[in-house]
């Protein structure tokens, strides 16, 4: 009995499609999809290599390969190598899709777009040497898991205006631009679950402050969920939310950061950041931006250590070498920071700062400790119950932008917007 048989697929033998054929196999492998779709059965595919481009999905697409040994071999001449739009219940199981670094046309941003798919899986295939992004999904639904992307010369993976996607123990590496990236073209509920995977050596070809080189990254998407993903070695942020409100970052672990390794940033209204680990970056979280209206976060059980003054580009606003940071709205408890040589925490920016409670947490090694903005019509905030142990410039100091301009403000405040009480100062 043939494989096929046992899987209850057709083998693309069958169909005139061979693997390790020498010539181009795109017009045998399109008969093929159809063909299975047509007859309601998987295409089962064996090992080998398949030299085609531009395949058309059609709705029902069920492709199996022998996983990392059945590779599609994109032959390039300005198109892609696979394009889905408008269809449904696609999947691909145990593929290679190589792109061989070769062209991708004008008209598309990815090896592998999927345009308004319902139900796309994508389980146990590998997507490498994109000469732009490894896959590009918009608005689409289903499931990207266990799959390895690398080499990619922009992003690994994009999501625009997801309606149901989940992106899961997947191994993004070695990309260009970016690892995953979730993005809307206009504010909305996105609602992508980010979890799980593992994202490393993430470059920024195109530069920037912080738009590109991030290991995830949200933009305008509401409502997404990352959550216990290992990331490493990337260009600026770990995990970067801009816009991004109902954001959940819970349980990461973020390493050697190239600048800021955890942002939730400009007009953004509800973050929850919560029990990640960020060991190296020039800045461990920040959460800012309320002149954008950005506010609204929980920031609580995070450790954060060795943090670098010294960052990817000349040093701007409050600049570089601070543990955690927070403007508006914002619960900073039960946090340890350790290593941040300028500030432990930041409280507020000039006079953007409101309703901050910072308390139970714990600072050591640092420069200042703790550093609260006491620059005219800036908001209330607490500072309870936290220990700072060997502060280099002072415990817990109030400040106008970078200028320091009190003494030590332990135990009391000459401030009416602030109250300082309970916290434990050592040498």
């Amino acid at each position: 009995m043939k494989v096929a048989d046992l899987r209850g697929s057709i083998d693309s033998a069958e169909l005139g499609l061979v693997p390790n054929a020498s010539d181009d196999q795109t017009a045998q492998f399109q008969n093929a999809v159809n063909r299975a779709v047509e007859r309601g059965r998987a295409l089962f595919l064996p090992a080998g290599t398949y030299p085609v481009a531009n395949l058309r999905l059609p709705s029902g697409t069920l492709i199996v390969g022998v996983p990392g040994r059945t590779r599609l071999v994109y032959q390039g001449g300005g198109g892609q190598l696979i394009r889905a739009e408008g269809v449904s219940n696609i999947g691909l199981t145990g593929l290679t899709f190589d792109g061989a670094n070769r062209s991708i046309g004008d008209f598309t941003e990815g090896l592998l777009h999927f345009i308004g798919v319902r139900n796309a899986v994508l389980d146990n295939c590998e997507i490498t040497g994109s000469s732009k992004m490894g896959l590009v999904m918009d608005r689409c639904s289903g499931r990207v898991e266990n799959c390895r992307i690398s080499g990619a010369a922009e992003a690994g993976l994009r999501s625009n205006e997801a309606v149901g996607l989940a992106i899961t123990g997947n191994t993004v590496t070695d990309c260009a631009n970016g690892g995953i990236w979730v993005h809307r073209w206009r504010e909305g509920e996105d609602g992508t679950i980010v979890s799980g995977n593992r994202v490393e050596r993430i470059g920024a070809r195109y530069g920037g402050t912080g738009q590109f080189g991030n290991g995830i990254n949200v933009f305008r998407a509401h409502g997404v969920m990352i959550s216990n993903n290992r990331i490493a070695d990337c260009a600026f942020s770990a995990i970067r939310s801009n816009t991004g409100s109902n954001v959940q970052i819970i349980g990461n672990s973020c390493l050697r950061s190239g600048e800021t390794g955890i942002y939730s940033e400009f007009g953004f209204q509800g973050a929850v950041i919560s029990d990640n680990i960020v060991d190296g970056g020039t800045t461990g979280i920040s959460i800012a931006n309320f002149m954008d209206g950005g506010r609204m976060a929980v920031c609580s059980g995070n450790l954060v250590r060795n943090i670098s003054d010294v960052g990817p580009y000349p040093s701007e606003v409050a600049g570089f070498g601070i543990g955690i940071s927070a403007e508006a709205d914002t619960a900073l408890t039960g946090n340890v920071i350790e290593g941040a040589p300028k500030f432990g925490l930041l409280l507020g920016w000039g006079p953007y700062m409101r309703n901050i409670a910072a308390s139970q947490n714990i600072i050591r090694d640092c420069g200042t400790g703790i550093a609260v903005t006491v620059v005219e019509g800036a908001g209330p905030a607490v500072i309870t119950n936290n220990i700072v142990q060997g502060a280099k410039s002072g415990s817990i100091n109030g400040f106008r932008w970078l200028e320091k301009v009190t003494g030590e403000l332990n135990n009391a405040s000459e401030f009416d917007n602030l109250t300082i009480q309970g916290n434990q100062i050592a040498a």
